[in-house]
């Protein structure tokens, strides 16, 4: 394809306006330049929360992070219960104690192919369909809190 330079030569612009062909010069600059000066307004219609800090994080300390098994796990699981004393059994029935091994709340994925009786905090109604599930007692406080005085 013939060059077009031969035909612009002595045309300051080569046909591209005032600085146009200079990277990106003719639109303002390239993505988000200028939205603090001279795209100021259009900032303001369009994004008008693109600056400052949104929301909050809650602080990890607080945060409930649970850890959790799913009914289909139980069979892969039995050596770790066992291992922790947390598995026994009651005739055909398997009871573990998942409370013991850290496990706070039982899901309802998966199948089982025996009998089981679990012991944890919380569970799903799923998996209370699938298995026999007892609550777990909450771990005993060291010393009951006293009420505050405000």
């Amino acid at each position: 394809m013939p060059s077009r330079t031969r035909k612009f030569r002595g045309l300051r612009t080569h046909g591209r306006g005032i600085k146009a062909g200079r990277g990106a010069g003719k639109q303002g600059g390239r993505g988000n330049a200028g939205l603090h000066k001279y795209k100021f307004k259009s900032m303001l219609i369009y994004a008008p929360d693109h600056f400052g800090r949104h929301g909050f994080h809650r602080p990890p300390g607080i945060v409930a992070r649970p850890t959790s098994l799913n009914v289909g796990q139980l069979e892969a699981f039995a050596p770790v219960l066992e291992a922790a004393g947390a598995l026994s059994r009651d005739g055909a029935t398997y009871v573990a104690d998942l409370s013991k091994v850290g496990v706070d709340r039982l899901l309802g994925s998966g199948r089982v192919q025996r009998p089981w009786k679990v012991v944890v905090a919380h569970a799903s109604d799923h998996a209370r369909e699938k298995v026999t599930v007892v609550a777990a007692e909450p771990a005993p406080a060291d010393a009951p809190a006293a009420p505050k005085a405000i």
